[in-house]
């Protein structure tokens, strides 16, 4: 099953999404899916919040940046 195959989106979905809204990389129909379930749903905000602070804590890794094992 897609998982744009339903109207809205349930936890799963949206945080196998995440990544990918982080790096502006969904389609417009895509993002605004889950934004939509974001502003509905505090667990998955809570989530997404923590995401970006890890990130913003590591910093970024490009896939060159990595031993072939680690990727």
């Amino acid at each position: 099953m897609s998982l744009f195959s339903r109207r809205s989106l349930v936890c799963r979905q949206a945080v196998a999404l995440m990544t990918d809204y982080l790096d502006g990389a969904l389609k417009s129909a895509q993002r605004r899916r889950l934004e939509a379930h974001l502003a509905e749903c505090p667990h998955c905000e809570d989530y997404l919040e923590q995401l970006r602070r890890t990130i913003e804590l590591t910093g970024r890794v490009d896939a060159d940046q990595l031993e072939p094992a680690m990727v």
